[in-house]
């Protein structure tokens, strides 16, 4: 199914918010982790269950030190 993650369109193979965030490696157990799909934030509790559909856009954001 084709999404868009952060501003970028992907085929993926995956099916909920839960299953995104270990397909891309990133810990859903981390702290300091939101995510949005179509511009609503999605409860750390719903991730796993939280289905993503064709053309969703989905917002991973996590804080990153620099400047």
């Amino acid at each position: 199914m084709r999404v868009k993650v952060n501003g970028i369109e992907e085929d993926l193979s995956v099916t909920t918010v839960g299953e995104l965030l270990v397909f891309r490696g990133i810990d859903p157990a981390a702290r300091f982790l939101a995510i949005a799909v179509n511009g609503g934030v999605v409860r750390r509790s719903e991730w796993p269950s939280t289905s993503l559909q064709p053309g969703d856009d989905v917002e991973i954001v996590r804080p990153f030190s620099g400047g």
